[in-house]
């Protein structure tokens, strides 16, 4: 007997859709394309992205391996659509860019939706939070008086806003590079998982963040490319509130930055053999969280519920597609190469 690797992005992405959906209804507003202008709408964008996935992985390699001689840059190309583009590897990239992006979508509309939901807010519990875990300081000032205001603070902007291209990039990767299939599948299933967990989160306990909630503490900053942000957002949400904005993104708890970064940590640790890669991942989940409290993107609890949701998301997605893990969860290994997925009868 054997499941799907998929049947848990499957069911992920209609329960978030129907969520969504019911949620537009009941507010008398239409679901939108967050990212419309990019490629055009969704109907032309996703067949472009799994087409150029296809393009990054055929037209790099036939080109560099040919030498510029395009008999044989056609022919590296037919053998590796032969040895790597199979149909579980044209089911993985495909379903997965439409799962992801279904999750990914309806995650933006309603995180959108939730000035509308509540106008409760618990930032003011945990600011205490915070003040109380370092001893009655400020987590931000703290670190600027530790790290300084300036060059610091133009580092870690320039590296937090990396985040947002790099996760098409790296969902992109797994599924197209993946040696094992279950990896691929392992990958976009948790990233789908998380995303969702982090929409419930920020609708259990909504919350703006100490950066916009209580900005006077964060003037000393030198003038970023989080700066910028930060005031775009809040202009975004007060349009969308009181004018004729069509969406915001404004929602604090938990930490998604934090929650993916670990996340994208866990999963190089266990599918990928460098260890230079490890590193850089590993670094970059502690800069991303230092990065959280520095700027007031969020409160220490929304960090801590963003890397519970990861190791949520990473373990109950591994489970889901096939892989095994061992010696209390500090290793792992696939029990598939394929979407099939074996199920024992005991």
């Amino acid at each position: 007997m054997y499941r799907r690797a998929y049947s848990a992005l499957v069911a992920t992405s209609l329960a978030i859709g129907l969520w969504a959906i019911i949620t537009a209804e009941v507010l008398d507003k239409r679901l939108i394309d967050p990212e419309s202008s990019f490629l055009g709408p969704s109907w032309l964008r996703l067949p472009i992205l799994c087409f150029g996935a296809l393009a990054l992985d055929l037209v790099p390699r036939s080109l560099w391996g040919s030498g510029g001689h395009p008999r044989r840059a056609i022919e590296i190309g037919r053998e590796r659509l032969r040895s790597h583009w199979t149909r579980e590897r044209l089911l993985l990239v495909m379903l997965g860019i439409v799962g992801f992006y279904v999750i990914y979508v309806c995650y933006r509309n309603l995180k959108s939706f939730l000035p509308l939901v509540s106008d409760r807010m618990y930032d003011r519990e945990l600011h205490l939070l915070d003040r109380a875990l370092f001893f009655g300081n400020e987590p931000g000032p703290v670190l600027h008086d530790l790290l300084g205001t300036t060059v610091v603070a133009h580092f870690l902007s320039a590296f937090y806003l990396l985040f947002i291209p790099m996760v098409a990039i790296l969902v992109t990767v797994w599924l197209v590079w993946a040696r094992n299939i279950s990896h691929g599948w392992w990958f976009v299933t948790a990233q789908g998982f998380a995303w969702t967990l982090g929409t419930l989160s920020y609708y259990a306990l909504p919350t703006l963040g100490p950066g916009l909630e209580y900005y006077w503490l964060y003037d000393d900053l030198a003038h970023t490319g989080t700066t910028d942000l930060m005031n775009a957002l809040v202009n975004a949400r007060q349009n969308f509130r009181f004018g004729d904005g069509q969406a915001q993104t404004v929602a604090g708890f938990a930490s998604l930055h934090t929650g993916i970064s670990l996340l994208w940590a866990l999963m190089v640790q266990f599918t990928v053999q460098s260890r230079l890669l490890k590193i850089v991942f590993w670094v970059n989940f502690g800069l991303t969280v230092v990065a959280t409290l520095y700027f007031g993107w969020h409160y220490i609890a929304d960090d801590i519920a963003g890397i519970t949701i990861a190791f949520v998301s990473f373990y109950v997605a591994g489970l889901a597609t096939g892989q095994k893990f061992d010696h209390g969860g500090l290793a792992s290994h696939p029990t598939t190469t394929t979407s099939k997925v074996p199920v024992s009868r005991d």
